[in-house]
């Protein structure tokens, strides 16, 4: 079954989500009256997005350019972050702050021209704001936000996958790094005293390296822990939301049998006075039939006593 005309539905979800309801109802009306129950349905089953989505929305009708640049440079993010390279990531870290504020600018500045929006004061920006975060960091959110049919806000925790440090054990037969000097063995009780010294610099680099790795194990548990809260807040989440459609589609199915009903209480009304009109009318003819009958039974008897011989 087509759905909807996509030019309805970017016409639908352009509009103010206090007059959501009330438009999309003018057109389930307008394809009832056109003979298209099919699109009807299809129409009714659209829902209200909150304001923070309806201007995700409106940026990704209005500055679609803009939404495609926020994809490529979520794109290089995580380009930068699987190859672990720190100063590329900070510097696109920076970049991504600075698009983020300058859409949520932009944001402002289209929702100023709506006529029937909430005033700036009233915008939920910061849920924008992290819906944006949300599309660099997870794809299928951004193709929603692409979409323009957002119907709620998107929240992340992180950006993709937690780097891990890249470690390499350093032997004594390695060369060392650039720059550093190289150190000649000393001799006698220098080279005990050397000796020693290198043994208690290896003895603290392997408490180091234990206390590093005790650490290690701590933060990978945590991280752990804090993915399985992720998960369950995202099933949560997901629940919710299944939930919250069915109420929505509810709510449409309930609306569709109101306007059914006062349309049918509308018919009666009309019928009720039309009987009405109806029984006044047939009330008067019969006094006026009735009226003139017992004139007529009085005439006739007139009549008759005129016709009889007087006694």
């Amino acid at each position: 079954m087509p759905g909807p005309p996509p030019d309805l539905v970017e016409q639908l979800y352009r509009t103010p989500p206090d007059r959501f309801v009330a438009a999309r109802d003018a057109a389930v009306a307008q394809a009832r009256s056109a003979g298209e129950p099919g699109t009807a349905r299809e129409i009714a089953r659209l829902r209200r997005p909150t304001v923070a989505a309806w201007l995700v929305n409106l940026l990704a009708l209005e500055r679609p350019e803009l939404v495609s640049e926020l994809a490529q440079l979520a794109e290089a993010l995580r380009e930068a972050q699987r190859e672990l390279r720190g100063p590329r990531l900070r510097e696109l870290s920076a970049q991504r702050r600075a698009v983020v504020g300058a859409l949520v600018g932009e944001v402002r500045r289209l929702a100023a021209d709506v006529e029937g929006a909430p005033s700036g004061g009233k915008l939920p920006l910061a849920e924008v704001e992290a819906t944006l975060n949300a599309a660099l960091s997870d794809v299928e959110v951004a193709e929603q936000v692409r979409s323009g049919r957002l119907l709620r806000p998107a929240h992340y925790a992180g950006f993709g996958e937690v780097p891990r440090p890249q470690l390499r054990l350093v032997t004594g037969d390695e060369e060392p790094p650039p720059g550093e000097p190289t150190r000649q063995r000393p001799t006698g009780s220098g080279a005990l005293r050397a000796e020693q010294a290198q043994r208690a610099a290896r003895a603290e680099r392997s408490r180091r390296r234990r206390a590093l790795a005790t650490e290690l194990h701590r933060a990978r548990t945590d991280q752990e822990r804090a993915e399985t809260e992720l998960a369950g807040a995202v099933a949560t989440e997901r629940d919710g939301t299944v939930a919250l459609d069915a109420v929505e589609a509810e709510l449409a199915e309930l609306e569709r049998r109101r306007d059914v009903a006062e349309q049918e209480l509308s018919r009666s009304r009309l019928a009720r006075r039309a009987a009405e009109r109806a029984v006044s009318l047939a009330r008067r003819r019969a006094g006026e039939v009735e009226a003139a009958m017992e004139a007529f039974d009085a005439e006739e008897g007139d009549a008759d006593a005129a016709r009889r011989p007087a006694d």
